[in-house]
């Protein structure tokens, strides 16, 4: 008997400035080795030692990486693009057509023992679209208390969010440089897990 997909918790993590810009040219703006670190503890600490977390991105977002920090490390690397890619030569590096595409992939029996949490890492049109899934679980989002010049934003957040804690989200103002920034986690109420 085939196994069921099983359901797919999203968690999309970004950091944006006060006027929810994200990036430019392709980069980040700003220079934050503690949020930066933050990014990287968070997608990658798992329970299981056994397991990796999935980081999905867009097209743009992998193309944006430093090419020494290709794939991300000690994560299971999965690219949305439209067009084809040849990835074949990173490790634990999967591309899809589709959002769709990829949780239909990742919640069937190939990849279900193999990761923990799944995290949506950019760029704007796919945390869009991952706001818009019943998959959506939760934003952790750094609000950063300075104006960058941005050319891409996060997009539009839903309303009805809730605000709540994480135990392993650090609580309060951070400081880093002249930077003042503040780690968030909103949770989807209409999320069901099943």
């Amino acid at each position: 008997m085939k196994n069921k997909a099983m359901v797919i918790k999203l968690n999309l993590i970004a950091a944006a400035c006060e006027n929810m810009g994200i990036g430019k040219g392709n980069n980040l703006p700003w220079r934050l080795r503690t949020e930066l670190d933050y990014f990287t503890r968070m997608t990658s600490a798992t329970v299981d030692k056994n397991k990796k977390n999935i980081v999905i991105m867009g097209r743009r977002t992998w193309d944006s990486l430093p090419n020494k920090f290709k794939p991300l490390s000690d994560r299971i690397n999965c690219v949305l693009s439209r067009s084809d890619l040849d990835l074949k030569k990173y490790q634990d590096v999967h591309t899809f057509k589709s959002l769709e595409q990829c949780l239909e992939k990742i919640g069937n029996s190939e990849f279900r023992d193999r990761f923990e949490t799944v995290w949506i890492i950019g760029g704007t049109n796919v945390y869009k679209e991952s706001m818009e899934s019943e998959q959506f679980y939760r934003l952790y989002l750094t609000k950063i208390f300075k104006h960058f010049d941005c050319d891409t934003f996060f997009p539009k957040i839903p309303d009805n969010l809730i605000e709540v804690r994480d135990p392993a989200v650090p609580e309060g103002t951070q400081k880093e440089k002249d930077v003042e920034f503040v780690y968030h986690v909103y949770e989807n109420p209409n999320f069901k897990a099943l």
